[in-house]
C-alpha cells in the first residue's frame, strides 16, 4: 500500500479540522475512520418516532447502541457513563452544538489558584484559531459578552424563545451574568447550508444540516482538497520502526481483513478515551508500557465534567421544547474562583430546552407526577412545554487516579482490548456540584418556576473526554509538547482533547478544534523536519 505523508486516525471534530488545515500542504493525507458516512435522510427527526432514536441507534452510549462501528467501554466503576459516536463527524453528529470557548483563566489555574498545572500556551495564542474555527464551522452568537475577550465574525444569535426570555429575567433579578449561547448552529444560510428551523432533536443528528457537525462543515472542503477518507477502518496499533519513529498503523478494514497503512507522520484524533486506548495497545519491546508513554501518564488525569441537572416547571406555557436542545442562554456568574464558596474554579449554568411529548409523559409517569387514567392529559398539559432544564457543567481538576486502562477481558468485535474507566468525583467537584444545584434552583424560582428539582452527577453525561495525554514542556510530566508532538516519538502528534491540561467549566469542542488548527499550523511550519525524520517501514510485525 502506498505510504501516506500524513496519516490521521479519527474523522471527528479534531481529525476533520486537522485534515482540512494540513490539506493545504498538497501532501498525501489519509484519514482512517472506524465508522461510516451518515445519511441525514435517515436521522430520527425525519420520522414520527423521532424521540425513540435516543434509545437505539442514536443512543449516547456505545454499550447500548452496539453498532458495528462501536467499541465497548467498561465504565461500570465510574458514576459517569462514557458517551461518544463513531462515524464521519464523530460525536459532533450527536452533540448539542453549544460552543463556548475556554476562558483566559482556564490556561493559568496554577498561577491563579494554585491547583493543577498551567498550560504551555494561552488564550491569546489560540485566539486566531478560535476565530478561524468559528468561520469554518459556522457559529452563531452575540458579540460583547463581558465574560470573554472581544469576538468578531459570528453569525446572528439564535432566537432565545419565550423560555430564554423568562430565564433571562430571572438572572437579571438576581444580578447574575447571562448571555445568549454561542452555537455551532447556523442562524442564516451559510456556505450552502440551510439555517436552523427549530426542529429541536439536535442530539440525534440534524437532518436540516444547520448544526455544524464536521461532516457538513470541515469534511467537504478537506475532501475537495484531496484528503483520502477511508471508512470502516478500525485501527488496532500504531507501528514503529527500528529508530522508534511511527511508520504507519495496522487496522481492520470493513471486511474484517488486517491491513497496514504506512505513513511518514501519524496524527491521533480519537478522543480522550480512544487515544490512550490506542497508545496503550501499541506497546512494543521499545515501548513496553505503551507508545509515547515513557512519562507513565498516558491514560491518566481523565477529566469528564460532572454534570448537575436542575429542572423548573412553570405555570406559563413557554414552548420550552422548541429550539436547539442545548443552545439558548448560559451564565458564567460562578465561573471564576471565589474562596468564600469553599471550592476552587467554577462552573457554567447552561439552559436546556424541555423534553418532547413522549419523554415528558414517560418521565412524568416514572416520577408518579403524570398518572394513567382520567387525570393523565391534565397532568401532562401542566408539564409539556412548561418544563425548563439547566445543566451545571462542573470544572473537573486533573487527578492521576482518574484514568483509562485496557480491560483485561472485554474486547471489541476484532479482539482489541476495550478501554476501562477508573473515575471518582473529587471533594472539590462535589462541593462545586452542590453549589451549582442550589444556585440553579434559585435561578428557576427567580424566573417564576412553581416547582424545582435537581440532582447530580448525571450518569448519562460523559461527553467531555479530556486529559489523558497531557500537553506540557517537561517530558517527565507530560505526553506531548506545546505543539501536540509526542516527547517520545517525534513524528507522532495528538490533536484531540486528551492533550488538555485542565478541563475548564465549558463544553470543550471549540477549544479542542482551535488546538487542532494550532497544532496543524505548527506541523506545516516544520513539515520538512517532521517528514525528514521518517526512516521507512522496516521490521513491521502484524498484531
Amino acid at each position: 500500500m502506498q505510504a501516506a505523508d500524513i496519516l490521521i486516525i479519527g474523522a471527528g471534530a479534531t481529525g476533520a479540522a486537522a485534515a482540512w488545515s494540513l490539506s493545504e500542504t498538497g501532501l498525501r493525507i489519509v484519514c482512517l475512520e472506524q465508522g461510516g458516512h451518515m445519511n441525514p435522510a435517515t436521522y430520527p427527526s425525519t420520522t414520527q418516532q423521532w424521540e425513540q432514536g435516543k434509545a437505539g441507534a442514536f443512543h449516547f452510549s456505545p454499550n447500548v447502541r452496539k453498532l458495528a462501528a462501536d467499541y465497548p467501554v467498561n465504565d461500570a466503576e465510574s458514576p459517569i457513563a462514557i458517551a461518544n459516536f463513531n462515524a464521519v463527524g464523530g460525536s459532533t453528529i450527536l452533540f448539542s452544538g453549544h460552543f463556548p470557548r475556554f476562558h483566559p483563566s482556564d490556561f493559568r489555574v496554577k498561577s491563579l489558584d494554585g491547583v493543577a498545572s498551567d498550560w504551555p500556551i494561552d488564550y491569546q495564542t489560540l485566539e486566531p484559531y478560535f476565530a478561524k474555527n468559528d468561520e469554518m464551522m459556522g457559529v452563531s452568537g452575540l458579540v460583547g459578552d463581558p465574560a470573554y475577550p472581544p469576538m468578531t465574525g459570528l453569525l446572528p444569535p439564535l432566537p432565545l424563545g419565550r423560555m430564554g426570555e423568562v430565564m433571562g429575567q430571572g438572572f437579571n433579578q438576581l444580578g447574575w451574568h447571562w448571555w445568549p449561547a454561542y452555537s455551532a448552529i447556523i442562524s442564516r444560510a451559510y456556505r450552502g447550508r440551510s439555517p436552523c428551523i427549530n426542529l429541536g432533536p439536535c442530539n440525534t443528528g440534524c437532518a436540516q444540516g444547520a448544526k455544524s457537525s464536521v461532516d457538513v462543515s470541515y469534511w467537504p472542503q478537506a475532501l475537495r482538497n484531496g484528503v483520502e477518507l477511508r471508512t470502516g477502518a478500525r485501527v488496532s496499533r500504531i507501528a514503529t520502526d527500528d529508530q522508534g519513529l511511527a511508520n504507519g498503523a495496522w487496522y481492520f478494514d470493513a471486511d474484517g481483513n488486517t491491513q497496514f497503512q504506512p505513513a511518514r507522520c501519524v496524527v491521533l484524533a480519537c478522543n480522550g478515551v480512544g487515544t490512550p486506548r490506542l497508545l496503550l495497545n501499541s506497546h512494543s519491546e521499545r515501548f513496553p508500557e505503551g507508545l509515547a508513554n515513557r512519562s507513565g501518564l498516558v491514560g491518566k488525569n481523565l477529566m469528564l465534567h460532572p454534570l448537575g441537572y436542575v429542572e423548573g416547571v412553570f405555570e406559563e406555557r413557554l414552548d420550552a421544547h422548541l429550539g436547539p436542545q442545548g443552545c439558548s442562554i448560559y451564565s458564567h456568574a460562578f465561573y471564576e474562583t471565589d474562596a468564600s464558596r469553599g471550592f476552587v474554579r467554577g462552573y457554567t449554568m447552561q439552559l436546556l430546552r424541555g423534553p418532547g411529548p413522549v419523554e415528558t409523559a414517560v418521565t412524568g409517569m416514572g416520577r408518579h407526577e403524570i398518572p394513567l387514567g382520567p387525570q393523565h392529559h391534565g397532568a401532562f398539559a401542566a408539564r409539556f412545554g412548561k418544563t425548563v432544564g439547566m445543566g451545571i457543567i462542573v470544572e473537573d481538576l486533573p487527578d492521576e487516579n482518574n484514568r483509562v486502562t485496557l480491560d483485561a477481558s472485554l474486547t471489541d468485535a476484532h479482539g482489541i482490548p476495550a478501554p476501562k474507566i477508573h473515575y471518582a468525583l473529587s471533594d472539590n467537584s462535589k462541593k462545586m456540584l452542590s453549589h451549582g444545584l442550589k444556585q440553579g434552583r434559585l435561578a428557576m424560582r427567580a424566573a417564576g418556576a412553581k416547582k424545582t428539582s435537581g440532582f447530580g452527577p448525571v450518569r448519562a453525561a460523559g461527553w467531555h473526554l479530556m486529559g489523558t495525554a497531557k500537553m506540557g514542556l517537561d517530558p517527565q510530566q507530560s505526553v506531548v509538547d506545546a505543539r501536540g508532538r509526542s516527547h517520545d516519538v517525534p513524528n507522532l502528534f495528538v490533536v484531540d482533547s486528551s492533550i488538555f491540561v485542565t478541563s475548564g467549566g465549558v463544553n470543550p469542542t471549540s477549544t479542542m478544534q482551535a488546538l487542532a488548527l494550532y497544532i496543524a499550523a505548527g506541523m506545516k511550519q516544520n513539515m520538512a523536519s517532521i517528514l525528514g525524520a521518517w526512516a521507512g517501514t522496516q521490521h513491521m510485525t502484524p498484531p
